[in-house]
This record gives structure tokens, sequence and C-alpha cells, in this order.
């Protein structure tokens, strides 16, 4: 796990670290020392801590002014026994909607298993980010089926099109405009 590094073609559009409004503002990221470990595996020093044992982030992309964002994950996604929801929707998801951010791409290509509890997290979520959306791409089959068992899909839009996204070969307002397309489209808007 230690060599799977965030996706990084995007930084020089963005950096959280150097963002006053994103919840990462003035994060640092030893590049000489790993220090973060998943079940005693480390990874890669770029990932960004969010107070979860075995999910870690890194904001991508955050656009203020068409209120989106672009987060990739890696890790277990644990509800049972970290309640990851949880750390991530307080640690910063509610800042994100805080400075207007209201839809958001989750990319969970390493997210590699998720242990599901109660939805009320997910459902706060979605209650608050009102006439946005939250879309999740990328997520390996057997991690989206076992979010539906738990009916996170009633919050977070999954599968179909959205899986086919070439999104690494797309510049951000790019991604975002063919996610809201489809979005809009699921919703008949």
């Amino acid at each position: 796990m230690h060599t799977i590094e965030p996706f990084y073609n995007w930084i020089e559009a963005y950096s959280a670290s150097e963002d006053e409004r994103s919840p990462l503002y003035g994060a640092e990221n030893n590049e000489s020392e790993y220090t973060h470990t998943i079940y005693g595996y480390y990874i890669h020093p770029q990932w960004d801590d969010i107070d979860s044992e075995t999910l870690f982030i890194k904001i991508l992309y955050a656009d203020y002014n068409d209120g989106y964002a672009v987060i990739e994950l890696i890790g277990e996604w644990n509800d049972t026994i970290n309640n990851d929801i949880m750390t991530l929707k307080r640690n910063v998801l509610d800042l994100m909607i805080g400075e207007g951010i209201h839809r958001f791409i989750l990319v969970g290509e390493n997210v590699f298993n998720f242990h599901g509890s109660d939805d009320a997290y997910y459902e706060e979520w979605f209650e608050e980010v009102e006439d946005g959306w939250i879309a999740a791409i990328g997520f390996q089959d057997f991690v989206v089926s076992e979010m539906q068992q738990f009916h996170i899909d009633y919050y977070i839009n999954f599968g179909g099109d959205l899986d086919k996204i070439p999104w690494r070969t797309l510049t951000p307002p790019q991604l975002f405009t063919i996610v809201d397309s489809m979005i809009q489209r699921r919703l008949g808007a």
C-alpha cells in the first residue's frame, strides 16, 4: 500500500494544504518517512489524515465558485468500528459545506473494504447539500454492493456511467461537468 499515491496531476491547479478555506490548510506531508498505517501497512505520505485509523483522503480539487470538490480516498471505510463517516463528516465535509461546497465527487478506487452501520450521517450530509449532490466514481463492485446493503445509495450516486468516466484524463472542470450532467439526467432535471 505504501506505493499507492494520491492522484497528483492536478496539483498545479489546487493544493488543499495551501487553500485557506480547506479543512486541510497547513497540513504537512513528510516526504522522507512513512508515518501512517492502515492495519499495520504503511501508506504513502501524501495521503492526509482525518483522524481515522482506517480511512485517509486527498482533496484533489475544490472550486468554491461552482461549489464542488473532488476527494480521493484510500483504505477501509469502516462505519461499524470507527464510524468513519462521522469522522469524515465532522472533520472535513462540514467545513467544506460551510465554505459553499455542495457537490462532492468521491473517488474510491483505493477503498478496499466497507463495513456499514446506520445511515444517519449519510442522511445528514445529503440533507445539508440541499440542491447539490454526492457522487462516487471508481469504487470496486464489491464495495458498492456492501454500501447498497446499508442503503448508502439513497444518498450517494453510484454505478452505471459514473464508473465509466476516464477521470484521470480530464481536468477538474471537465470531470465536474460530466458528473453534473449524469446526475441531472438521473434526477430528471
